[in-house]
């Protein structure tokens, strides 16, 4: 590395990315600078203690992966908890069991048996006679039949992508669990869990020996920044790096209602699904599920998605044909860039599990001959 600059890397984002790539470049010897937009670190997966309990400010990130690598390297700063992700769907004032399971079409049909469950949405789908599927309706019914599409996926579905199904593009919905077994755990991994303590506590030991500098706005400063640093790994917005010269890249925002209730619990759940068009969220989220955490106060979330407007954070990226096309002009600009690595969800425009952003990180640091 140029020894005359400060900083070997600047890394823009303390999020689980940023964070994971900072803790190894500089356990590596290099000398890092992270800068935070915001003024906390951990980017979206950031938890804030209140009265006892780790509230998940920016909505439930439940941890799960296959990979004992990702799940070792995480645990080896923090310890997870064992809990299990398991869901309920509240539709025209009944409880139904997520994800599709042997509970669930129990709860809608009465039956008992595998048998009996797939003979019964069988009979839905012939009912239907789809021989095209145009569209995100056309699509879910041909995979689970209209009851199930109809309690479960219809309104919750509309309400986060704000258009109505039979206008979504069908590529949304790919496939459709089905579980014909008694199991109510929403993710198939063989790992799960909560670190204990919260995320921020995870991201701390990550960045336990990092220089971070918060309220720090890269593209506000970027000649200065550009200037102490050799190298940069960016995991902002691609599109606003270039100053949207070729066009904006669509996302889907969130907005979160935090609201302190005077009582022990609220609701029978940790995350309950609001699957009818009304109300206008689409879940509760009951934070002190996650832990265990002991409180005589409670804390709940309602998740509204909304469209994105310039300012809000991004969460969910449009991947249809139109922004895919656009993301891949931007990537061919990257390519001009000496110096500076664009990656996390936002620098590649791809909606990532948090497994999903670990392995990224060890892929990416072997390109400065880091293997994890």
């Amino acid at each position: 590395m140029n020894n005359k600059k400060i900083y070997d890397f600047l890394i823009v984002g303390s999020g689980l990315y940023g964070s994971i790539m900072a803790h190894e470049l500089s356990k590596n010897g290099y000398k890092v600078l992270v800068i935070e937009k915001r003024d906390h670190i951990g980017g979206n997966i950031y938890t804030k203690k209140m009265n006892n309990i780790d509230v998940h400010v920016y909505g439930a990130h439940i941890f799960h992966t296959s990979n004992e690598k990702v799940w070792n390297y995480l645990n080896s700063f923090i310890k997870f908890n064992n809990f299990i992700n398991s869901p309920l769907a509240f539709y025209k004032g009944k409880y139904y069991h997520m994800p599709f399971n042997m509970n669930t079409f129990n709860e809608i049909w009465g039956v008992k048996t595998k048998e009996e469950a797939i003979r019964k949405i069988e009979e839905e789908k012939s009912k239907e006679n789809i021989k095209e599927i145009k569209n995100l309706e056309d699509q879910a019914i041909s995979l689970v039949g209209r009851t199930i599409y109809e309690y479960l996926i219809k309104g919750y579905t509309e309400k986060q992508w704000g258009k109505k199904c039979n206008e979504l593009p069908s590529f949304i919905i790919k496939r459709l669990p089905l579980r014909f077994e008694y199991n109510n755990n929403y993710f198939n991994d063989i790992y799960q869990g909560i670190p204990l303590g919260g995320y921020t506590k995870l991201i701390e030991e990550l960045l336990k020996n990092v220089e971070v500098k918060l309220n720090e706005d890269f593209l506000k400063k970027r000649d200065y920044y550009k200037n102490i640093a050799n190298f940069i790994i960016y995991s902002g917005p691609i599109d606003e790096y270039y100053d949207y010269k070729l066009g904006k890249l669509e996302y889907r925002s969130l907005k979160f209602e935090l609201e302190k209730i005077n009582q022990e619990f609220y609701q029978r759940n940790c995350v309950i699904n609001y699957t009818d068009t009304t109300p206008s969220y689409t879940r509760i989220i009951e934070h002190k599920y996650f832990e265990n955490d002991k409180s005589d106060v409670t804390y709940i979330t309602k998740e509204y998605p909304v469209q994105y407007k310039e300012g809000m954070e991004r969460y969910y990226p449009l991947n249809d044909e139109k922004n895919n096309l656009l993301y891949e002009k931007y990537k061919d600009e990257a390519k001009n860039e000496a110096n500076i690595l664009f990656s996390g969800r936002l620098g590649r425009y791809k909606y990532y599990d948090m497994d999903d952003v670990c392995e990224l990180a060890f892929n990416d640091l072997k390109l400065f001959n880091i293997d994890i």
